[in-house]
């Protein structure tokens, strides 16, 4: 996002903020609900942005770890928690994917309040350095001479990890073994351990790893090389043309929650996204930084929505 368009909404956001100026929000602690365990990538940027958030707001935040189910335990706590702004939930590019592959009790467009994205980036094919594969031409061709011997780990049955697998497969015609997981974090340890083969990782839970030399990652899911990782070349100039996934995380509330309330966040989040410390953590997790705001929310929620039901459909997915 430019910084003209950023100052724009920053000064949109901190007008509309004044003129409701009233209410006195927060004035308790906030309690943050993430839908996956700890240690996976949206846990890593929860704990980020309530840290900065907390600061700004001068009120806690306080993650709440609710795994389970693909992230559906945790969403649909969330989506039913009183609209007062005192509890909000941290939701990630799972909850298209997720609900694309279930019935769900609740609707992922209708029942939240969107309040806007945190973060985005490609997911990285990831491997243990046993694995014989150091590009993604390599890594296709071993799975295709040993199909279904290749497993690769996700954050469970359904979310975004296991589908960007599915697409995978499909696009490069391989045939790999899903290992489902309660969240991305037990599934990078198995997968240093070898007791699987990759994994689809979000930057911030594999960029410290790939780092300390642990893991190798092969190449990154955007069409273009990250700004963050120049160096990672993309699954499209690796031999799969047009593979493109992005793994993205966002701030929301239930359905009715006060307008005041999300303009307070947003206006907190855009402070956040502008401060050095928050650049500094998103530069060393391999994320960018979104548009703020409840319009590209809305965009990126419908588009992924999309894209991933006609994934289940091709590849007749029964979860």
């Amino acid at each position: 996002m430019s910084v003209l368009r950023t100052v724009s909404i920053a000064a949109a956001l901190i007008v509309a903020f004044n003129a409701i100026a009233q209410t006195d929000y927060p004035t308790k602690p906030i309690r943050l609900i993430v839908p996956f365990a700890p240690g996976g990538g949206t846990d890593i940027v929860a704990r980020v942005m309530a840290q900065k958030a907390g600061e700004i707001l001068k009120q806690s935040v306080v993650v709440d770890n609710r795994g389970g189910a693909g992230g559906v335990i945790g969403m649909e706590m969330s989506v039913r928690a009183a609209p007062d702004g005192y509890t909000l939930g941290i939701v990630s590019g799972s909850i298209a994917t997720t609900a694309a592959a279930n019935k769900l009790a609740f609707d992922p467009v209708k029942d939240i309040a969107p309040i806007s994205m945190l973060g985005e980036a490609g997911f990285l094919l990831t491997l243990n350095p046993a694995v014989p594969a150091k590009t993604t031409q390599e890594l296709i061709a071993y799975a295709k001479a040993y199909p279904g011997k290749v497993t690769y780990g996700s954050s469970g049955t359904g979310g975004t990890s296991h589908l960007v697998g599915e697409l995978f497969d499909l696009m490069a015609g391989t045939q790999m073994t899903h290992v489902p997981y309660k969240s991305s974090g037990p599934a990078l340890t198995d997968m240093l351990g070898g007791q699987i083969q990759m994994i689809y990782g979000s930057s911030p839970l594999v960029t410290p790893q790939m780092n300390s030399g642990r893991l190798r990652v092969i190449a990154i899911t955007t069409l273009k090389r990250s700004r963050a990782l120049p160096n990672i070349p993309t699954v499209t100039e690796s031999g799969v043309p047009g593979f493109e996934t992005i793994t993205w995380y966002a701030l929301s509330g239930p359905r009715g929650l006060p307008p005041a309330v999300v303009t307070r966040w947003q206006q907190a989040l855009i402070t956040a996204q502008q401060s050095r410390e928050m650049k500094e953590r998103f530069e060393l997790d391999g994320l960018d930084a979104p548009e703020i705001g409840a319009a590209y929310f809305n965009q990126v929620l419908q588009r992924d929505l999309a894209k991933w039901s006609r994934v289940v459909k091709a590849k007749n997915l029964k979860l």
